[in-house]
């Protein structure tokens, strides 16, 4: 049986604002999805981008969830990759409120219902898990975005936590940044409660399915995602496991969570070779 993870009492919003949450959440979906398919082609880049970033705000805004960034307003690094520990599918809608990214995302996502066609729609890259000529094909897409100056974002766990520990990076997404010599920017994400304390609401992980978590989030009186931009990674001289221990180390300790433990078989990104096959999906 699914997990449904319960939002405690004194955050827990009444079922009239739920519901109201959840006929607003479906109709801005609707809505945006005819944007994407009637209006957005016609757009300059810097309109795409106002557009997107409105739209997610007022996405976070329906569901009652603020965005504190940690760290003074900076622009980022040009050729920029933004790497960031995974916890929620809001992940994409919280950097979207703030920064024009496009995602790389597993090829699940292209089914989800409105979410789907919506972020591919903005153009979200997708990975194809076990197809090596897929990743290999997406792994020079990815590159040459990055050429023209596209902002990327990924999630090198590869599946979503509660937030409370951090996964393995995997090495091989990080290939296509180390490809054209851009710059890394890790950041870290969490949510809390107005009170700044954990909260398990906005999670997608374990067993819940997707409506099941957007009813937990919709139930949930407000949710607070915390964000904050680490120190830049340059890549040249660099190894993708290097970037990935050190995006990895930078990550955890900004979220005062112990690094990822490593074994010492044979899987061991510390000891393996070095593979240069393309990567796995960046989400859950």
């Amino acid at each position: 049986m699914a997990a449904i993870h319960h939002t405690p009492g004194s955050n827990r919003a009444p079922i009239l604002v739920r519901v109201v949450r959840i006929t607003r959440l479906a109709l801005h979906l609707v809505h945006g999805l005819f944007i994407v398919r009637l209006r957005y082609p016609g757009l300059s880049e810097g309109e795409q981008h106002e557009v997107k970033r409105l739209w997610f705000r007022k996405t976070l805004s329906i569901l009652s969830i603020s965005i504190r960034k940690q760290d003074p307003p900076r622009d980022l690094p040009e050729r920029c990759v933004l790497v960031l520990n995974h916890i929620s599918w809001l992940d994409m809608f919280v950097i979207g409120a703030s920064h024009p990214a496009t995602y790389i995302a597993k090829s699940e996502i292209r089914g989800w219902p409105l979410i789907g066609p919506l972020v591919t729609g903005v153009g979200t890259l997708y990975i194809e898990r076990g197809k090596r000529a897929g990743a290999l094909r997406a792994r020079q897409e990815i590159a040459e975005a990055i050429e023209r100056g596209v902002l990327i974002a990924f999630f090198p766990e590869g599946t979503t936590t509660y937030g409370r520990s951090l996964g393995r990076f995997h090495p091989a997404l990080f290939q296509p940044a180390l490809d054209v010599a851009a710059t890394l920017q890790p950041a870290a994400l969490r949510y809390v409660d107005d009170a700044g304390m954990h909260t398990d609401a906005a999670a997608y992980a374990g067993e819940s399915s997707f409506m099941e978590s957007i009813w937990t989030i919709a139930s949930t009186r407000s949710i607070v995602a915390e964000m904050r931009l680490l120190e830049p990674l340059p890549t040249i001289g660099q190894t993708r496991r290097s970037l990935a221990e050190n995006a990895e180390a930078l990550i955890a300790a900004a979220l005062g969570l112990p690094a990822p433990q490593r074994t010492s078989g044979s899987g061991n990104p510390r000891t393996a070779p070095d593979r240069r096959g393309g990567p796995p999906a960046g989400s859950r």
